[in-house]
């Protein structure tokens, strides 16, 4: 324990000099009992940036030592930040991986020093499922089926006897990218309603949410596209900047499906210019530190914790929605 209170105090001087969010424990505030290593894989978006503040603020809640860092949307990053959890003997591991795979020999030295990981907001693809202690976040594959289920509807609606899709996708080899995509083919999966014309990857970036809505409209043109179903709202609003350049009027000329939540995509669907957002909350942090608390007091948690979630769509009251807080 006093090792583990030494390094609690090498790292916070550490995290404090390379600029990250920590408070160095003094003698009138004396290291937390608990301390929870906390690699985030950027501030990418509102949503990224809500789910950092919902992590920290559960912490503080708690009473639990964070270490936090941003890796910037880079792997080895992050993989350096979990290898100094371990150097610094944390109590727990959390974080949200950029990528599934390439994960295996940096969990393994976990397991070697005794430290649980909790993975959130995304999963990883390792060789032995018990390198990592639990996952809690979204049911990503269940969202792609609520954004297909939505379409459905939707074409019913407008009478369509043919639509055209474009997909823009999250970041390559990540959990949310494959799931989304793969439970919105199921959905829609045997309706010769639909082509999907091309998925396109965006990175979960607004900027290149722009470069993609650029690309497809040069390819296939304002009129070969019916449905852009776009995998989180960054993304989104990046396209909606894209199709009023061009004149389009998006939620009409063409149908928008998006994936996230955040207040200002809300807005959006609220002027009819998004026809569907389906909820990925980023408030994962009381769930995750509630995990946290059981683990440190030898309980067993779930394998995979999902938290609850809806749909907004052009079809509801949206003036029920309440402040998005992302």
């Amino acid at each position: 324990m006093k090792l583990r209170k030494l390094s609690f105090l090498v790292l916070a001087l550490a995290l404090l000099l390379a600029g990250c969010r920590s408070t160095a424990p003094t003698a009138a505030n004396p290291p937390p009992a608990v301390v929870v290593g906390f690699s985030q894989l950027g501030s990418e978006s509102g949503w990224r940036i809500g789910n950092t503040a919902s992590m920290e603020q559960a912490a503080k809640e708690w009473g639990f030592g964070l270490m936090l860092d941003n890796a910037n949307q880079r792997q080895e990053k992050q993989i350096a930040a979990i290898r100094s959890f371990i150097s610094y003997q944390v109590d727990v591991i959390v974080f949200s991986p950029i990528v599934e795979t390439g994960w295996d020999n940096v969990l393994r030295e976990a397991r070697q020093a005794g430290i649980p990981v909790i993975l959130t907001d995304r999963m990883v693809d390792v060789d032995d499922d018990s390198l990592y202690t639990a996952y809690i976040g979204a049911d990503f594959l269940a969202e792609g089926r609520r954004a297909g289920e939505f379409l459905l509807k939707k074409a019913d609606a407008m009478g369509a006897d043919h639509l055209n899709i474009v997909e823009i996708t999250g970041t390559e080899n990540s959990t949310p990218m494959r799931d989304r995509q793969a439970g919105f083919a199921q959905a829609i999966a045997g309706d010769g309603r639909f082509t999907v014309l091309e998925s396109i990857t965006g990175d979960f970036l607004r900027s290149k949410g722009r470069e993609c809505m650029r690309t497809l409209l040069d390819r296939y043109g304002a009129a070969g596209i019916d449905v852009v179903y776009s995998h989180n709202d960054a993304m989104t609003l990046g396209a909606l900047d894209v199709l009023d350049e061009a004149g389009v009027v998006p939620g009409k000329d063409i149908v928008l499906i998006s994936v996230d939540g955040e207040q200002a995509a809300v807005d959006e669907l609220r002027k009819g210019r998004i026809n569907c957002i389906v909820e990925c909350t980023p408030h994962l942090g009381g769930d995750v530190m509630a995990q946290v608390d059981a683990l440190t007091r030898g309980k067993q948690i779930p394998k995979t914790i999902h938290p609850e979630e809806t749909v907004f769509t052009e079809f509801d009251d949206l003036s029920e929605i309440g402040p998005r807080g992302y």
